[in-house]
Formats: C-alpha cells, sequence, structure tokens
C-alpha cells in the first residue's frame, strides 16, 4: 500500500467562475440586512413552523426551540451549515476532520449519529442506510437562508421517526425574496470558494432564482504539524421558483452536487508506515416540488412530493447509489370552537444499491423499503391563556412494523410575554441497514452478522419549560428534560462465542438543562449567552454479553456554554465575537477546549461588504471529536470575503 498521500485534482476555470466574473461587472442597488432592523421583540416574535407544522411565534411554541436567522449567519462568518449551526446553544457540533461532523441534540454523538432529523426546505435529508446525515453534502447558498429552527426534544409525533432527540429545520428564502444578484468570493489561509445567485420575474405571479457555488478545502494537520488525507472540494447548483395567485401557492427546487474528500487513514500499519484509504467521492440531486391551497373556510391543505438520489463511492469498504421518493400530504382544518386540528399522511420509498467489497458489506447488496405513516394534532384552547396540544402518529417501516408516536404538550401564559410549558412524548429510532444488514467482513467466517432480530430504540421524554421576555431589552428560555430510553443497540456476542451481532439489550436515563438569553444592551449592541447540562446513566441490560459497553452509544460533553456579541461600531462597521467552552470527551477521550471566533464586517457600500472572519483566535491547535489514534487538530484560520449584490 502506497505510503504518500492521494492527491484530489482540482478543475480548471468553468461556467461557474465565468458567472461570477459576469455579475460582479454589473451594477448592484440592494443594501445587506442591519442588524438594528430587528428588534429584540421583534425576534422573539417571528414566526416558525418546525413545532406545529403550522405558523406560530416563536413566544407562543410550547418547546426547546432555538431560531438563527439568516443575519446571524451572515456575521457569524460561517461558510457551512455545520458551522452556522454552533449558534444553536441545544446542538452538539463537533467537526472531525475537513469534511466531517459529529452533530447532535442532548447526547448520542457516536459514529452513527442516528437520533437528529433534519429538513431542508421540507425534505428529510436523513440516509435510510444508518438513519444518520451525512453532512459533507448537505450545502444550501447561505445568503439565501432565511432562518434555521432548531428544536431540541423528540419531534416524533410531526416529524416520524429518528425524530427523536431534535428537530434541524433549514427554510431559505422564497424567489420572490431573492431578486437580483448576489456574488460572494472569498479565500483564507484554509480554505477558499465562491457563490453566484440571481433572482427575476417569472410571468405575472412567478418568481425565479438559480445560482451556484464551490468551495476548496485544505486538509486539516496533526498536532504535530503533519497534514492529514481530508482535503475536500464541492460544487453546487441549484433553482427555485414560486408562484402566489393569493389562494394558491407552488413551489419548485432542485439541486445538483458533485465533490471530492479524502480520507484521513486510521492509524498505522503494523510495520508504522502511513497509509491511505483513497478519495470519496460524492454526487447527487434532488427535486421537491410543492403546494399550498388556502380554501374559503380558512382551512388549508399542502401537498408536498420530492426526488432525492445520491451517490457515494468510499473506498476501499463500500459504493451506494440511493434513490428515494417522498409525498407528504397535510390538511390543517378550520377551528371548531376551542379546537384547532391538523391531520396528514405520508409515503417514502427507497432503491439502495450498494458495491460490497471483502472489508464490509451490506446483504443483501439491493434493497428496496417503504415508510408509511398518518398523524393527527389537536390544539385545544382551554381558556385564553391556556392551550393543550395532544397528538399521535402512527408509522410503518419493513423492519419493525407500526410504530405509535404519541405527545402531549400544555401550555401557560401567565403574561403576554411569557411561557410556561410541558410536554411528554414517545420518540423512536427505527432500525437501518447498518443495524440490520452489516456483515463483517464482507465474505465468511463473519465477525460481524448483521442484526436479524433488532427492533427500534425507544425514548420517553419529559421537558418542562419557559420562555420570557421580562423587558423589551431582555428575553430568555430555559428548558429540563429527562429522557428514559430502551432497547438501545447493542453488539451481543452469539452462543457459541465466534461473531457478533446487533442486538438491543442497552438502556439508560439521560437528563440536562438548556438555557440561554438575549440581551439589547443599546440600540448597535446585542449579547447572547447559551448554557447546556447533560447527565447520561447508560447500562447494558441483564444478560448482555456486549463487549464495548455504553461508551460504544455516545461521546458527548457534560457541558457547553457560548458567549456571543454582535455590534454595529458604525454605520457602515461591525463587529462579531463568539467565545465557545466545551466539555471533555470521555471516550475516546478528548480534551475540552475553548474557541474564540471573530468577524469584522465593512459595508464599504450599500451594495457591496467585506469581512474578514477568524477562527480560535488564541488557540493554536484543538481537536474536537476523535475518530482515530491520528487526531486532526483544528488552529487559527482567516477567511476574507467580498459580497456584492444586485
Amino acid at each position: 500500500m502506497s505510503d504518500h498521500t492521494t492527491s484530489i485534482r482540482h478543475p480548471g476555470p468553468g461556467p461557474l467562475a465565468l458567472a461570477i466574473l459576469a455579475l460582479s461587472l454589473g451594477q448592484a442597488a440592494a443594501a445587506a440586512p442591519d442588524l438594528a432592523d430587528l428588534s429584540l421583540e421583534e425576534l422573539v416574535n417571528i414566526e416558525i413552523t418546525s413545532v406545529s407544522k403550522r405558523a406560530e411565534r416563536l413566544t407562543d411554541a410550547a418547546a426547546s426551540v432555538f431560531v438563527i436567522t439568516g443575519d446571524d449567519i451572515r456575521r457569524s462568518g460561517a461558510r457551512s451549515l455545520p458551522d452556522a449551526l454552533r449558534l444553536a446553544p441545544n446542538l452538539q457540533v463537533a467537526r472531525a476532520s475537513a469534511s466531517a461532523y459529529a452533530i447532535s441534540a442532548r447526547g448520542f454523538n457516536s459514529n452513527a449519529r442516528n437520533k437528529l432529523l433534519v429538513l431542508i426546505d421540507g425534505r428529510s435529508v436523513y440516509s435510510p442506510l444508518f438513519s444518520g446525515v451525512f453532512w459533507d453534502v448537505q450545502d444550501v447558498m447561505l445568503e439565501d437562508v432565511e432562518r434555521i429552527e432548531v428544536i431540541s426534544g423528540p419531534g416524533g409525533t410531526l416529524w416520524g421517526t429518528n425524530a427523536v432527540n431534535g428537530v434541524i429545520n433549514v427554510i431559505t428564502r422564497s424567489a420572490k425574496n431573492t431578486q437580483g444578484g448576489v456574488l460572494a468570493i472569498g479565500a483564507g489561509n484554509r480554505d477558499s470558494g465562491g457563490s453566484v445567485r440571481y433572482g427575476g420575474k417569472l410571468g405575472d405571479n412567478g418568481h425565479v432564482r438559480v445560482y451556484g457555488k464551490y468551495f476548496d478545502i485544505d486538509p486539516t494537520k496533526t498536532a504535530d504539524g503533519n497534514p492529514r488525507d481530508d482535503a475536500w472540494h464541492k460544487g453546487q447548483i441549484g433553482f427555485r421558483a414560486d408562484w402566489d395567485d393569493g389562494r394558491d401557492q407552488f413551489s419548485v427546487q432542485g439541486n445538483a452536487y458533485r465533490g471530492a474528500e479524502g480520507q484521513p487513514a486510521p492509524g498505522t500499519i503494523s510495520t508504522g508506515v502511513p497509509f491511505t484509504l483513497g478519495t470519496i467521492r460524492v454526487s447527487g440531486a434532488n427535486l421537491t416540488a410543492r403546494w399550498d391551497h388556502r380554501l374559503q373556510s380558512g382551512a388549508n391543505l399542502m401537498l408536498q412530493a420530492y426526488y432525492d438520489r445520491t451517490e457515494r463511492i468510499v473506498p476501499p469498504t463500500f459504493s451506494e447509489t440511493l434513490d428515494i421518493v417522498d409525498l407528504q400530504f397535510q390538511h390543517t382544518v378550520q377551528p371548531m370552537g376551542m379546537h384547532s386540528l391538523a391531520w396528514g399522511a405520508g409515503y417514502r420509498y427507497s432503491q439502495d444499491r450498494v458495491t460490497n467489497s471483502p472489508y464490509v458489506a451490506f446483504l443483501p447488496a439491493r434493497e428496496n423499503q417503504a415508510w408509511s405513516n398518518v398523524f393527527v394534532q389537536d390544539e385545544i384552547s382551554l381558556s385564553t391563556r391556556l392551550r393543550l396540544t395532544l397528538g399521535a402518529r402512527l408509522e410503518r417501516n419493513d423492519y419493525t412494523g407500526t410504530e405509535f408516536l404519541p405527545s402531549a404538550r400544555l401550555a401557560w401564559k401567565p403574561a403576554p410575554d411569557h411561557l410556561l410549558w410541558a410536554a411528554a412524548s414517545r420518540a423512536v429510532r427505527a432500525p437501518s441497514r447498518l443495524d440490520h444488514d452489516t456483515f463483517v467482513p464482507g465474505v465468511p467466517p463473519y465477525l460481524l452478522a448483521g442484526g436479524p432480530d433488532v427492533r427500534s430504540e425507544i425514548a420517553n421524554v419529559y421537558e418542562i419549560g419557559y420562555r420570557g421576555q421580562p423587558t423589551p431589552r431582555l428575553s430568555y428560555s430555559v428548558t429540563a428534560f429527562h429522557a428514559a430510553y430502551d432497547h438501545l443497540r447493542s453488539q451481543e456476542i452469539d452462543a457459541s462465542g465466534t461473531f457478533l451481532f446487533y442486538g438491543n439489550e442497552m438502556e439508560g436515563t439521560a437528563h440536562g438543562v438548556e438555557m440561554w438569553s438575549t440581551f439589547q444592551a443599546a440600540r448597535t449592541w446585542r449579547l447572547s449567552a447559551g448554557l447546556t447540562l447533560l447527565d447520561m446513566d447508560l447500562r447494558r441490560k441483564p444478560g448482555s454479553t456486549d463487549p464495548f459497553g455504553p461508551s460504544a452509544l455516545g461521546n458527548d460533553p457534560a457541558y457547553q456554554w457560548n458567549l456571543r456579541s454582535s455590534w454595529d461600531l458604525t454605520p457602515k462597521h461591525e463587529l462579531d465575537i463568539l467565545a465557545r467552552r466545551i466539555g471533555a470527551l470521555p471516550n475516546p477521550h478528548t480534551p475540552a477546549y475553548t474557541a474564540v471566533d471573530a468577524r469584522l464586517g465593512w459595508r464599504i457600500h450599500r451594495n457591496a461588504e467585506l469581512s474578514l472572519a477568524l477562527q480560535n483566535l488564541f488557540d493554536g491547535g484543538h481537536t474536537e471529536y476523535a475518530q482515530s489514534t491520528i487526531r486532526g487538530e483544528f488552529g487559527r484560520s482567516a477567511f476574507l470575503q467580498l459580497i456584492l449584490r444586485q
């Protein structure tokens, strides 16, 4: 095996580069968003949809939900969705390599990371291969993001299995609200990239936008300064079109991408010679269509369909081609007295084609799966200040049959700007191909022989929270939770002692506190803070033969906090600072670290903005998540970006 690193070839200038050049020569006329455009009161009353699948004010949502606005993303200097998610204090975000992230809520941030549901404009992006998210292919043009709604806690009743510990809903702006052109180009000591978007009218009632983006990320380095083989580059194009004639709204959008990323070696062979694993190749495309119809009675109908194709080549272990078709229907009924009823149904179908290797196999290699669901939720107004929300969902999968996902939420408003709420929910993480069909090595005799009897993991979760705005300048949210988990996945030894298989002989509890606050110190200065505390107690069930134990289920910090300052120094200059402290990870042990990031923005003109983003200002290097014996470190970096708007 070669002892030199794998190289990733970088394509020369193409259509995207020419489009960027053309846009940069055009005239611009729109100004960037201003922090002062939204007061703190307007921010806490922003409308969200992820908690109840209908528009409601954030102050009325009976859930632990944090909203990242598009302006938050711009001022953070984030250049990827995972980086933007660091702004949410109720998420654990850890970077393992140039392209790999571990993201979770309320624990279980293991290699599987299978208890968090992620949606991009209503399209679920979790992979049936392992019930998790491949973050290296989830991308949007960040300048077009309207908001990201981050719910920590179960959302199974409305969103289905896998929404066990949280839901992330990325919502982009409509084509109508992204007219004109935007060009963003930048470069730094560790990465470079650019994106371009243009929007225009489409007939009398329609609007459309198209975009393209590309980036290169250099390989990370080890503690002794040696580069790891994890350089990453990727390009993506897409479009969105919207039509609105009052009672009917229709949208269609699509994306296509292609990229390559190196794989950092997990260690050295017995001779001590470094080795490489080859370059991961990823590509895919998706298309989503949605129709919303408002009835004269005040009721609403929604119909959504999407197709998603992904291809992933991971030498030397496996390659996969996955096709997914998803249909969703929802009917929000006209309010009837004290009842506001919503119900819906969905169907999802996948074709998975895996090319196996001698090292690992998914058997059968070709597998078709189907999921179907129906849900109903009723919001009952017990009084002008007291609401009870009851819901239930039946969801069927091919491995365990029908799962029952109920929830109950009680919300009391002692004052217009204060909300006390409590919730009890049952959530389920259904088995994936990784649980049921994995064989190691890829040919017999096997050391790991799948999980023919694997069952769903179950969480019974209890929450109580308080959200308030005691003064026009201060808002805060506090949530305490307790979760009881059963049938967690384990690796058991067969009766003969010759191989392992997947079972469900783990159980445990988790409890903790999530809190955050925002303070408007002055008209041009806003301060934010967040703190998360987590205590997990996971254990084998009596009779379990799992040789690895609970340490394989998650690698989570007991605490994390962040402090953020957003200051308009002058009408044209902005200074943003984010400090975060992440506690140590237990197994494999990863030390705690503190990181300080900063961004200085200069509005050169009403249509042009220059910014300098600095990461890890006072830290020469730290590890965030250890996946191998050779750990990558993330040190100081700088990125200079120019944004032009037309």
